[in-house]
């Protein structure tokens, strides 16, 4: 039977990786705000020496405390399962409702960028503000600009998946958006599709080499700069807005490997515009979408409370 806890980190990695299915949307930004993104920081970096050396001896039990894996087994199947199970219907809605699906992921990062700052962000000093405002304009760089060229060759595979996958994991961030930026996400689909091995070797490579590095030094900063970390990381949250916000004009496509165009920049408008533009903005669907996304974020909320006081009773 599964426990409560499990159950409810199990929902959480459902809830992360239906995010990462979306260009524009990061499952560390579910992790962020769900209460779990810290834990998850840890879990990862517990891949070390240690662990090597635990697993080299056969000493299970305390393998499985070191590397956390009653909460991160559940996680990971919580995020394969989303994965596997609702990527076709995720592809739909964008296909058939796209509008929709941007104000419900808006509502819900602006309602968490909110709650995190009334609760993380205690003060306001100068660093803070600081910080913020760097996370916004790194955002608003990313999102407002145009995509990027990159070598398509065994290094630039590499290094495409250590940038995509550190994105996957930051808050506010998408992956899938880094490798449309680089110019990378049509040759990957293309391998993907292919089945060419050894260019999909080398891009899970640079992704396993990149979250185990770049997760370690988010641990590092949180441990001794939470709050000025935590500013930064709302501000990315706020800064995505500009790319989830539904109503947008594209300026620039790219070709992917099934040969049709993804948007590699757009420009937010107002619906009226975009209404000129492209037809119904569909206000009213998009209002109560973003309304459901941010009554989503106060039941998550409930849900890493609960979770968070029966992880630290079981704490030794």
């Amino acid at each position: 039977m599964i426990n409560a806890p499990s159950l409810g980190v199990f929902l959480r990695g459902v809830a992360m990786g239906a995010a990462d299915l979306v260009p524009g949307v990061s499952g560390g930004t579910i992790a962020l705000i769900t209460g779990i993104y810290p834990r998850l920081l840890g879990a990862i970096t517990a891949a070390d020496a240690t662990a090597l050396r635990l697993l080299l001896k056969g000493q299970w039990s305390m393998l499985w405390r070191h590397m956390d894996a009653a909460f991160l087994l559940p996680l990971m199947l919580g995020i394969a399962s989303a994965i596997f199970g609702l990527a076709g219907i995720l592809k739909l809605l964008l296909d058939t409702q796209p509008l929709l699906v941007w104000s419900f992921f808006c509502g819900l990062v602006a309602l968490s960028s909110v709650l995190l700052i009334r609760t993380e962000i205690t003060r306001l000093t100068p660093v803070i503000v600081i910080m913020c405002l760097l996370g916004i304009a790194a955002m608003l760089t990313l999102g407002l600009g145009p995509g990027i060229g990159f070598p398509q060759h065994l290094g630039g595979f590499f290094v495409a998946g250590m940038l995509g996958i550190c994105a996957m994991i930051l808050p506010g961030i998408s992956g899938s958006f880094i490798l449309l930026l680089l110019g990378m996400y049509g040759p990957i689909i293309t391998a993907v599709a292919n089945r060419e091995l050894l260019p999909l070797l080398i891009f899970a490579t640079g992704c396993g080499v990149g979250l185990l590095v770049f997760s370690r030094f988010l641990s590092f900063v949180l441990a001794r700069a939470r709050a000025t970390t935590l500013a930064l990381l709302v501000g990315f949250l706020l800064g995505s807005l500009v790319i989830l916000w539904p109503w947008q004009q594209v300026v620039q496509t790219t070709i992917d490997g099934e040969g049709q165009a993804r948007p590699t920049q757009t420009l937010p408008i107002l619906p009226a515009e975009y209404e000129t533009i492209e037809g119904d903005s569909q206000l009213l669907g998009c209002l109560l979408s973003a309304l459901f996304g941010a009554s989503l974020v106060i039941a998550l909320q409930g849900l890493a409370g609960r979770s968070e006081k029966a992880h630290a009773a079981d704490a030794p």
